[in-house]
Order: structure tokens, then C-alpha cells, then sequence
């Protein structure tokens, strides 16, 4: 069993992304600029916005956090959106989720103009996507490919189960998974909550990526021998022992299912930097892309 470091392969991309900056900044061209809206202060968000800035400031980014009261309003939040998409200065943002419960997170993703839109969660963005036109990945499936890639993980005729179904995750990923790319190439079964025998379809996987959310859900007897499994799911357990109170858990089980595997990622340290990191370069991307979107 080897471990998908994707804490080590975040600061290799990361390292990428800084010396093309500096090739940038030779020629005198502009330095891209990744802006970031937080609402309210929700905890887990406060953390990763707080990382996201750092990374920027690590690769030699400019950045801008804009912080906004829980209490806004719908409208005024979206006439935040509009100025960012007509600020030619700002070459991506990003909308920090989970929103307040009045705000319609569908409305707001709507707003981001496609040519800022580096989470890639736009329709443009998606749909760009599944034509394999140049666009904006999602950062956490563009993660997942940047490690199965860099890892020289086969997955041309393989099969790919992925579990869970999100827009943000589960359907890209089965996606790209399928496409005539490497990595790609597989055949891909997605599964959910309504899916029947699902531990018996996972048992089939040559890869399997599950992004449920649900901590330990995937256990090891439900793993075929020599699998590659990709966690992407992270929560927060209440744990005692610890002095923070919690644990970071992901969706599989990984005492039981690291025995079993080829290749599996750890949690924490697996997809999320990476996740980060795919962030920032779809951010250095954006000035390339911005004609085309």
C-alpha cells in the first residue's frame, strides 16, 4: 500500500505555480489577483479562506478577502458578485460556501461571471467541461486527476465506481474519469444513496473515489484487493482524546481498507490540499482563458 501524498504534491505544484509568476512578473506581465467574499463566520470557512490567502501569498498572488455581515442581504451580496466581475483587476473569486439560509446559492453562482468562475461551478464551466473544451475544473476533481497523474496511477480500460453524486464532486469526477484524456479512459459506474448492492459494485472498482460524506462509510470489505482509493469526504468527529475536542475523518475507513488497497489517499493530507492547490491553477489560468469564456 503506498500512500497518495497530496500534501507533498500541493507543494509541488504550488512551487510550479511561483516560478511561472516569477517568469511573469520578468516580462513585466500582470500578476494574477484570486479574490475571495466570506460571509458571516461560519468556523471551517473562516480556516480555509485564512489558507487560501496564505497560498496565494506562498505562489506570489495578489489577494483580496471581502468580508461580508451574515445578515446581508441577497441583492446586496449579488451587487458584490457584479463589481468583482467588472473589476478587470480581478482575474478570478471565489463565493465561500455554505452561504446563510436566506441567500439562494444557485442566484449566486449564477451571477459569477464564467471568466472568473475558479471553482468551476458555473453552467458555462460545467458544460465547457463535459465538451473537453478549455475551461475551469472544479477544484477537488481536478485535484484527484492531478494526483492519479502524477502518481502515473493506470486508468485507461480500468473501472471507476464513484460514490456520491454532487455537482460539485461525484458527477464531474465520473466525468472526467471517462473522458479520452489521461488520466481517463475508464469505465465508470457512479453510485448514491438510492443504488442497490452498493458494496458489491464497489467491491468491482480497479479505483474507487468516494465523496459521500459520510464518515467511514466505506469500510474494507468492501474493497477489492489492489484497489485505488481516492477519500475525499472530511468531517468532524467528537473525539475526547484529543485537545481540540475532534478528529478529521474521511468517508472511508482507512485502517480497515489500507490493507487491501494499492494507492490511498489519508485524511487529512490526501485530496484536500490539492484541492487548494488546483484553486490557484485555475486562477493562472483565468488570464489565458479569459477570451475564450
Amino acid at each position: 500500500m503506498q500512500i497518495l501524498d497530496g500534501k507533498q504534491t500541493a507543494e509541488q505544484i504550488k512551487a510550479e505555480i511561483a516560478d511561472e509568476v516569477n517568469r511573469i512578473k520578468a516580462r513585466g506581465g500582470k500578476v494574477p489577483h484570486l479574490a475571495a467574499i466570506l460571509v458571516g463566520n461560519d468556523g471551517a470557512s473562516e480556516t480555509y479562506v485564512a489558507n487560501k490567502v496564505l497560498d496565494c501569498k506562498q505562489v506570489g498572488f495578489d489577494s483580496t478577502l471581502i468580508r461580508l455581515p451574515a445578515d446581508i442581504t441577497e441583492q446586496a451580496l449579488l451587487d458584490h458578485i457584479q463589481q468583482l466581475n467588472e473589476n478587470s483587476d480581478i482575474d478570478g473569486f471565489i463565493v465561500q460556501v455554505p452561504l446563510p439560509k436566506h441567500i439562494d446559492e444557485t442566484r449566486v453562482t449564477l451571477a459569477i461571471s464564467p471568466a472568473k468562475d475558479v471553482d468551476g461551478f458555473s453552467p458555462a464551466s460545467v458544460g465547457r467541461m463535459c465538451l473537453a473544451l478549455p475551461t475551469f475544473i472544479s477544484a477537488t476533481p481536478n485535484g484527484v486527476m492531478e494526483l492519479l497523474k502524477r502518481y502515473q496511477i493506470e486508468t485507461a480500460g480500468k473501472h471507476c465506481v464513484v460514490v456520491g453524486r454532487s455537482n460539485i464532486v461525484g458527477t464531474p469526477m465520473s466525468i472526467l474519469m471517462s473522458r479520452n484524456s489521461n488520466p481517463g479512459n475508464a469505465t465508470v459506474t457512479l453510485v448514491h444513496s438510492r443504488t442497490p448492492n452498493m458494496a458489491d459494485i464497489c467491491r468491482t472498482a480497479d479505483i474507487l473515489i468516494v465523496a459521500i460524506g459520510k464518515p467511514d462509510f466505506v469500510t474494507g470489505d468492501m474493497v477489492k484487493d489492489g484497489a485505488v482509493v481516492i477519500d475525499v469526504g472530511i468531517t468532524r468527529v467528537a473525539d475526547a482524546s484529543k485537545a481540540s475536542g475532534f478528529r478529521l475523518t474521511g468517508d472511508v475507513h482507512f485502517e480497515s481498507v489500507k490493507t487491501k488497497c494499492s494507492f490511498i489517499t489519508p485524511v487529512p493530507g490526501g485530496v484536500g490540499p490539492m484541492t487548494r492547490a488546483s484553486l490557484l491553477q485555475n486562477t493562472l489560468k483565468a488570464q489565458a482563458l479569459r477570451d475564450q469564456l
